[in-house]
C-alpha cells in the first residue's frame, strides 16, 4: 500500500474561536509527480500542459495538491497528501517543519540541496540575464547544515498558533502567549519554539528561560491587532570567539518589569557579553531608528577572521553564517585579482568587512554604505585592525558616486558590489558604467536581481568567473559571486 502522509492542520486561536485557515476551495489534483525544483525553492509538477508550483515537496514525490492560485500559464498549490514519498526524501530533524517559515528543505538531503542551488544560479543568469557564462565550479557547501546562524530574531505573541496536538480539550483561555518564529508565509503569526536547529546553544536555553521567567512573572506579550503588551522581540547574536549579545525589545516602557527581567538574565547567564534593550512603540519591529540602552556589559560584540576584528553593534548587519562568510570573502578577494596598486570601491560595505579583507592587497579602499551606524562600526573596525588605507562614507550610493567624488578620491580600478536582495539601483549601474573600472566583483543573495543587473553591464564587461556559495542550508537561498572584466 502506498505511504500516506498528511500535513499537520494549523489553527489560529482568537479569543473563543478557532479559525481554520481555508479559502473557497479550488481544484484538488491527485497523484501529481514532482519533477524538479525551480526558482524560490518551489517544486515543479505538471497537470496536463500546465506547470504547477508546490512548496515543501521534492523531486520523486507523488502528491495530492490543493490548488491555491490560478494563473494563465501556471498554477500554485499546497500538498495535502503525500501519496508516495521520493526515494530521496529524508526525515526532518525539526518538529516544527512545515509550520515554521525558517527551514523548507529539511526533507531534502544536503547534497541534493546544493545541486538545486547551483542549478538555480546558472538558470537565472542565463534565463533572466541572457548571459554567457564560463564553466561554473561546484557550489561551496557548508560544513554543518545545522546550528550555523550567528543571529536569530524571535517574536512574542499574545495568541500563538496551535497545531492539532496542542488544542485544549475544553475551553480556551483569554490569551495563549508564545515566543518563537513566524508561520510559513504569514509575517504576523507566531509558533512557539522550544528547540530551534539554526543557532548553537545556549541560544535555545536563553530563549526558553526568557519565556519561562516572563510568563511566571505575569509579563504580557505583544498583541499585534490591538498594539498592546509588554514583550515584543528577542534577538540573540553570537560570534565564533564565544561572545553573546541579547537584545530585548519592549513594546511598552515598564521600568519595574524591565529591570526585573534584565537583572534575571544577568544573574542566569553571566557569560552574556552585551545585554541591551529598546523600547519600540511603533507598528513595525525594526530598531534602526530607536535608541538602544546597554544594561550589562558592552554595547557591542566582536567577530574575528584572519586576525581581523569586527565590531558588531545591535543595529549592525553582519552575514549570519560566519564560517561560510569567511570562504565568501576569500573568493571575493581572489576575484578582485589585486596586485597592490588598485583603488577599490566597496559599495554596500556594511560594517566594512569586505573592504578590510581586501585592503592588504590594494592601494586604497573606499567603502560606501547608507546605514550610519554600520559606517561608524566600519571606522572603528579599521582603527582596531590598524588599517590605514580605507575610508568610509555614508549616504545613498547613487548620490555619492558622482564625478566630483571620484575626482577627489580617485577613479576605481575595481568595484565590489554586495547589495541587498533588491539589487543595484539603476542610477548606481549608470555611475559604474561611467567609471568603467577594469574589474567588478558582484556578490548577491538573489541571483535573479543579480542577473538583471549584470545584463545592464554585459555590453561593457565579460563574465570572467562565477562561484555559488551556500550560506543558508535547508533553505532555497544561495549566495553567488560573479567576476567581470572590462572588454577591450
Amino acid at each position: 500500500m502506498d505511504a500516506v502522509w498528511f500535513l499537520p492542520i494549523v489553527y489560529y486561536f482568537s479569543r473563543h474561536e478557532i479559525i481554520i485557515l481555508k479559502k473557497k476551495p479550488l481544484p484538488v489534483l491527485h497523484g501529481l509527480m514532482v519533477e524538479s525544483i525551480g526558482a524560490e525553492g518551489k517544486a515543479i509538477a505538471r497537470h496536463e500542459t500546465r506547470v504547477v508550483f508546490i512548496p515543501m515537496v521534492i523531486p520523486g514525490d507523488v502528491v495530492d495538491v490543493q490548488i491555491t492560485k490560478k494563473r494563465h500559464s501556471y498554477w500554485e498549490g499546497n500538498m495535502i497528501r503525500l501519496v508516495t514519498p521520493s526515494p530521496g526524501r529524508q526525515t526532518p530533524v525539526c518538529e516544527y517543519f512545515t509550520i515554521c517559515g525558517g527551514c523548507k528543505w529539511q526533507m531534502l538531503p544536503y547534497t541534493e540541496q546544493l545541486k538545486f542551488k547551483a542549478k538555480q544560479v546558472s538558470d537565472q543568469l542565463i534565463r533572466i540575464g541572457r548571459l554567457t557564462l564560463p564553466i561554473i565550479p561546484p557550489i561551496i557547501g557548508a560544513d554543518s547544515s545545522e546550528f550555523y546562524r550567528n543571529k536569530m530574531e524571535f517574536t512574542f505573541s499574545s495568541r500563538k498558533w496551535l497545531v492539532a496536538a496542542e488544542m485544549p480539550a475544553t475551553g480556551f483561555p483569554e490569551s495563549m502567549p508564545g515566543l518563537g518564529l513566524h508561520i510559513r508565509g504569514l509575517f504576523d503569526k507566531v509558533v512557539d519554539i522550544d528547540k530551534c536547529w539554526l543557532q548553537p546553544e545556549p541560544a535555545n536555553e536563553i530563549r526558553n528561560e526568557v519565556r519561562r521567567f516572563t510568563l511566571d512573572n505575569g509579563f504580557t506579550y505583544f498583541d499585534l491587532r490591538n498594539q498592546s503588551g509588554l514583550m515584543r522581540n528577542l534577538t540573540i547574536r553570537c560570534t565564533s570567539t564565544g561572545e553573546w549579545m541579547v537584545i530585548v525589545s519592549f513594546h511598552e516602557d515598564d521600568p519595574e518589569k524591565r529591570n526585573l527581567l534584565m537583572d534575571h538574565l544577568v544573574e542566569k547567564f553571566p557569560f552574556i557579553t552585551s545585554l541591551v534593550y529598546v523600547i519600540n512603540p511603533k507598528r513595525n519591529d525594526t530598531i534602526n531608528d530607536l535608541e538602544v540602552h546597554t544594561w550589562y556589559g558592552r554595547d557591542h560584540i566582536f567577530e574575528e577572521m584572519e586576525g581581523l576584528r569586527f565590531k558588531i553593534s545591535p543595529k549592525s548587519f553582519f552575514q549570519t553564517n560566519t564560517d561560510q562568510v569567511h570562504r565568501l570573502y576569500n573568493m571575493v578577494r581572489d576575484f578582485a585579482a589585486l596586485t597592490g596598486n588598485e583603488i577599490v570601491y566597496d559599495l554596500y560595505t556594511g560594517t566594512g568587512t569586505i573592504a578590510q579583507f581586501v585592503a592588504g592587497k590594494a592601494s586604497k579602499v573606499i567603502g560606501v554604505e547608507y546605514v550610519p551606524e554600520a559606517i561608524e562600526d566600519a571606522k572603528v573596525n579599521a582603527g582596531l585592525n590598524d588599517i590605514r588605507n580605507v575610508s568610509f562614507f555614508t549616504g545613498d550610493i547613487k548620490d555619492i558616486l558622482t564625478d566630483d567624488f571620484m575626482a577627489t578620491h580617485g577613479k576605481p580600478d575595481v568595484i565590489i558590489l554586495d547589495p541587498p536582495r533588491a539589487g543595484v539601483h539603476e542610477d548606481v549601474i549608470f555611475a559604474i558604467r561611467k567609471a568603467a573600472p577594469e574589474r567588478i566583483v558582484y556578490v548577491s543573495c538573489n541571483p535573479a536581481t543579480q542577473a538583471r543587473d549584470l545584463a545592464l553591464l554585459s555590453d561593457l564587461y565579460t563574465i570572467d568567473a562565477v562561484q555559488p556559495v551556500d550560506m543558508f542550508p535547508h533553505t532555497h537561498h544561495v549566495e553567488n559571486i560573479v567576476g567581470l572584466i572590462i572588454k577591450p
